[in-house]
């Protein structure tokens, strides 16, 4: 009897090493893609001068979407379809265009 409780005991660590291994074998694993598609990994950790950012999408038909994004320092309103990508404005500098990061407060305009 002491025995099969042994060799449970046994397996059922035996599993959780083997579970704990190839959680660790995933984080890393992502996280190296993800250093790699940031290209972080290619330029020996440093982050690129003027990486391609996203910032938001919005959906304007089946396919059709409006997308904010941020390259260059430059940010840009383009219009992606099925079979197209379409520059819509283009703002010179990352500071000045809608993702500036403050937001314009009018008089008596209440933001909470």
């Amino acid at each position: 009897m002491d025995s099969a409780i042994g060799m449970a005991l046994s397996g059922l660590f035996g599993t959780i090493i083997a579970l704990a291994v190839v959680l660790g074998l995933a984080f890393f694993g992502l996280k190296a893609m993800r250093r790699w598609q940031d290209g972080t990994f290619r330029s020996g950790g440093t982050m690129p001068e003027h990486p391609l950012r996203f910032i938001r999408a919005l959906p304007v038909g089946q396919r059709e979407r409006v997308m904010l994004i941020e390259a260059k320092g430059e940010v840009m309103l383009i219009g992606v379809s099925g079979g197209a990508v379409t520059l819509l404005k283009n703002w010179g500098d990352a500071g000045e265009g809608p993702s500036g990061g403050t937001a314009e407060r009018h008089e008596g305009e209440d933001l909470s």
